[in-house]
């Protein structure tokens, strides 16, 4: 079971740390991360990147949207000092099936070495966690620690997989994409974001491969030409034995992630810690950003 101190910090954390997007609210401009692109897979991937000298924490988007998606993430991280980076890991040329980011481990080291990093935190949302995990489990010397949001994180185990594949009804998917990935709180106060949230999810649509949001399957399996290293299976056993400081996030909304399922993960895990992010569905990085951010930089800044 999850210790009750795991939690403590989080509400400790929510409630008393200074770092958050009001760092940057006091009448200067927010701070910027230009884009950028790289060569991978014959084709360029884009990317963000601060360019500060501070840590890097690297994130990576949901099965929707690209690395615009983060912009409220962006001001805030980088008043705190860290250097922000988030890549566009589902073009065409990263994935290559509707759920398989099999590519995007090789990505990651190839942006890293290009840009020189040794070792930095990594953040991935949704689909973006499921990848994070699988780079996690081959390249834990290059990590400081992970944040997974969000995500089931594809764990193997049929116990695990048929809790997931019993909470949402063959005709979920038919269901508007904003119902299913946004709060009702935040959907009833903020028309404006619900708007703008699409938009960038429209903007990526047409180039990044369809995710089969109400299936839990596995991706397939790296090879070693995807330079994603030796593969180890996302299991409860390889878990427990798990040595990266781990967060794992949801939102007390999220249809896809509830807590209760992600409170099983985190059990299973002797380094996690566990948030719930209040009044937030599946995308509380952008529902409730301020919660968000000041729990991820309270969590990063012990490592």
């Amino acid at each position: 079971m999850v210790k009750p101190s795991r939690h403590r910090w989080i509400l400790t954390a929510i409630s008393c740390c200074l770092l958050s997007t009001g760092a940057w609210a006091q009448g200067t401009p927010a701070p910027k991360a230009p884009s950028n692109e790289f060569q991978f897979n014959n084709c360029k991937v884009s990317y963000l990147d601060s360019g500060s000298k501070g840590i890097p924490v690297i994130f990576l988007h949901g099965g929707y949207g690209n690395s615009k998606i983060w912009k409220h993430q962006i001001p805030a991280f980088t008043a705190a000092g860290y250097r922000f980076i988030a890549i566009d890991y589902r073009s065409p040329c990263v994935t290559s099936s509707a759920q398989g980011n099999e590519y995007a481990p090789g990505l990651i080291n190839q942006l890293t070495s290009k840009l020189g990093i040794q070792k930095f935190h990594l953040l991935g949302t949704a689909s973006g966690g499921v990848t994070a995990l699988k780079y996690a489990m081959n390249n834990r010397d290059k990590l400081r620690s992970i944040i997974i949001s969000h995500s089931i994180g594809n764990v193997e185990d049929r116990e695990y997989n048929d809790i997931n594949n019993r909470l949402r009804p063959a005709t979920f998917n038919q269901i508007p994409l904003e119902i299913r990935e946004l709060g009702p709180s935040y959907r009833a106060a903020n028309p404006e974001g619900v708007k703008n949230w699409l938009a960038l999810v429209n903007e990526s649509r047409d180039t990044a491969p369809p995710v089969k949001d109400n299936t839990i399957g596995m991706s397939p399996k790296p090879s070693q030409d995807m330079g994603a290293g030796n593969h180890d299976d996302v299991t409860w056993s390889n878990l427990e034995g798990f040595k990266v400081p781990i967060l794992i996030m949801t939102g007390d909304a999220d249809l896809y992630t509830p807590p209760s399922v992600l409170r099983i993960f985190t059990s299973h895990i002797k380094r996690a810690e566990f948030a719930v992010i209040p009044e937030s569905g599946h995308s509380s990085f952008w529902e409730n950003p301020d919660i968000f951010n000041r729990t991820v930089l309270a969590f990063i800044s012990k490592y």
